[in-house]
């Protein structure tokens, strides 16, 4: 089976869904379940898993047949996103597996790296496993994969933008050197966007707003599921070259006159 390997931890889903900017937690739970998801993500300075009285994500998605992924999302400094992640290792009862996230900058939500470098040596030393939010910069890539980060999520275009792969080139050259999975993490809108970044050959897909806030969020989770599928399927498949001309689909040789 094509399966999915991140630290050590094995799925056989590739698409990786946020829970935030659904209507209610129902609807979260309908979304996750079309989704086909193993890997839910739980930004823990807005969602409550237990930290406050109030409705518990955990009564929707259950941790036992699903990972829950703590993200940062929220974190402007190295010592916020470094608490932020011990807060969910308590919540969760040792649970190791981050996505970290230390943003730079209001409008654009675009991460700092100077200070998720920083935050990703301090967790890798406590004992975390750090999937980390990036741009698309190859060097910066090469270099938390290096650190010994366990996934890199380059993003596709910011952050609840829905604008798709804005720079794929990047995205190619990020594989062709990485060691780690590579998941394209925020800016996708639709299911071709999902399908683009596993042709291009990207481990997986993260995303959140693309479903959230799609008309029917239940059934765009439906069709980001097969999008994910089909796209794997291409990347394995190999696609035809590209030609400049057109290409006979029959052999022209032994025609009947």
């Amino acid at each position: 089976m094509d399966t999915l390997t991140i630290g050590s931890r094995t799925f056989n889903s590739r698409l990786l869904v946020g829970t935030g900017k659904y209507k209610d937690f129902t609807e979260t739970q309908e979304a996750v379940e079309a989704s086909g998801a193993e890997i839910v993500t739980v930004a823990i300075r807005r969602t409550n898993i237990g930290q406050e009285q109030g409705p518990n994500l955990l009564e929707f998605i259950n941790p036992n047949t699903t990972t829950i992924l703590p993200n940062t999302a929220g974190c402007y400094t190295i010592t916020d996103a470094v608490r932020t992640c011990q807060l969910a290792r308590e919540l969760l009862d040792g649970h190791d597996l981050v996505k970290l996230e230390v943003l730079g900058d209001e409008k654009t939500l675009f991460p700092n790296m100077s200070q998720t470098i920083e935050a990703a040596k301090i967790l890798i030393e406590d004992g975390f496993q750090v999937m980390v939010y990036c741009t698309d910069d190859p060097i910066a890539c090469q270099e938390l994969d290096d650190l010994g980060c366990v996934s890199i999520m380059p993003l596709a275009s910011p952050i609840g933008s829905g604008l798709g792969i804005t720079n794929p080139y990047n995205i190619q050259i990020i594989l062709e050197n990485a060691t780690k999975p590579i998941i394209v993490d925020a800016g996708v809108g639709t299911a071709s966007d999902a399908a683009i970044a596993m042709e291009l050959g990207c481990d997986g897909v993260l995303m959140n707003t693309a479903i959230a806030e799609a008309k029917k969020p239940v059934l765009m989770a439906s069709a980001m599921r097969k999008a994910i599928e089909s796209g794997r399927e291409a990347f394995l498949a190999g696609r035809m070259s590209k030609r400049l001309y057109a290409s006979k689909s029959s052999p022209g040789d032994g025609t009947i006159d």
